[in-house]
């Protein structure tokens, strides 16, 4: 006679192939969504500690403004002949690339 214990596991999947579909859902999202988006923010950080003086950027509040000193945390930018600002490195969105020949 068996025990009454194996007669119930008999038809019921391992736990590998029941964690299976979670692990194959997560590997997607991870390599369509993660990995993306660290390598956007790595580029960025890259670009941003790039900047020197006399480079254009645009700040995440859409203001064009004019590098003067790149430092640690901080960006010193002029907006107009008698404006400068201090910025975080985070609210630099981009660096404008002047369009040559206009």
């Amino acid at each position: 006679m068996t025990p009454l214990y194996a007669a119930g596991t008999a038809g019921q999947p391992g736990i590998l192939s029941s964690l299976l579909p979670l692990i194959i859902l997560f590997a997607i999202f991870y390599f369509l969504v993660i990995l993306p988006q660290q390598r956007s923010a790595k580029k960025h950080k890259a670009m941003v500690n790039e900047l020197k003086k006399g480079d254009k950027i645009v700040t995440t509040g859409g203001i064009i403004a004019e590098v003067i000193k790149n430092e640690e945390e901080f960006i010193k930018a002029k907006i107009n002949d008698n404006v400068e600002v201090k910025l975080t490195k985070d609210a630099v969105a981009r660096k404008v690339d002047e369009v040559k020949g206009k």
